[in-house]
């Protein structure tokens, strides 16, 4: 089992900053269904008509239609106007780069899926374009050493924000 993140200097999580401050729990006001990771992997693989969102991630046309709303809404898709040869002018999603900065979230939940909860290891794997190796999520501190959550330790962020 790995251990828990330690804590430096004089911080206690329980009392120097509350949960209305955490960006996990502010991540997840922005992106809480799962109908939203759903359509936001959609987006990912390069879906981009809503029929082929709502087919593709087995929702129903009013729950895909909400969810589109929300994820437009929080600037991760845009809808942008397109227009087939003869046919009337459609909207079609893509993602933003606040969107696209989701990607590693995505991977990280597949990559545990597929070890904790898919009995075959997951019906996909992500293979770099460039040379054919497989992709995948790690931690690195800015000195470039991989990490995990026993070589973690949390701090204050010292920065303040410009306003």
């Amino acid at each position: 089992m790995t251990p828990p993140v330690q804590l430096t200097g004089a911080l206690d999580p329980r009392s120097a900053w509350t949960a209305d401050r955490c960006s996990i729990a502010g991540a997840l006001d922005v992106v809480s269904a799962r109908s939203a990771f759903i359509l936001l992997r959609e987006a990912f693989y390069g879906t981009t008509r809503f029929d082929d969102f709502a087919e593709r991630a087995k929702l129903s046309q009013a729950v895909t239609a909400e969810r589109l709303r929300d994820l437009v809404d929080e600037e991760l898709l845009v809808r942008e106007d397109y227009r087939e040869p003869g046919q009337r002018t459609r909207q079609r999603y893509r993602l933003t780069d606040k969107g696209a900065d989701l990607f590693p979230v995505l991977v990280a939940l597949m990559e545990w899926g597929d070890r904790w909860v898919a009995d075959d290891g997951g019906p996909v794997e992500l293979r770099h374009k460039g040379c054919g190796e497989r992709v995948s999520v790690e931690l690195r501190c800015a000195g470039g050493h991989q990490v995990d959550s026993s070589a973690v330790a949390l701090a204050r962020r010292r920065r303040s924000r410009q306003v």
